[in-house]
């Protein structure tokens, strides 16, 4: 896991294949919450990114470990569980 601290507002996203997975909202604990925006059919609130997840921060990127199907896989809810579908 990267450093945390360095991951700031409107960062890109993206999957260990370089597509785009979300953009940061802020960080919270040990996650990433994303944008609304970014949340699909659950615009209504905000999904997460385990910062375990972070392999680097590169400018105004955080890449991921994960590729991006995975990662979108693995995005929590505010309470920590996990989502499936983001239809």
């Amino acid at each position: 896991m990267s450093d945390l601290t360095k991951i700031t507002e409107h960062m890109d996203i993206v999957g260990a294949d370089g597509v785009h997975v979300g953009t940061v909202d802020k960080v919270e604990g040990d996650r990433i919450k994303m944008t609304r925006a970014d949340s699909g059919s659950h615009g209504d609130h905000h999904h997460y990114i385990s910062g375990g997840l972070v392999a680097a921060v590169e400018g105004n990127t955080v890449r991921l470990s994960a590729a991006s199907d995975a990662a979108v896989l693995l995005e929590e809810e505010q309470g920590g569980g996990a989502i499936f579908d983001r239809s």
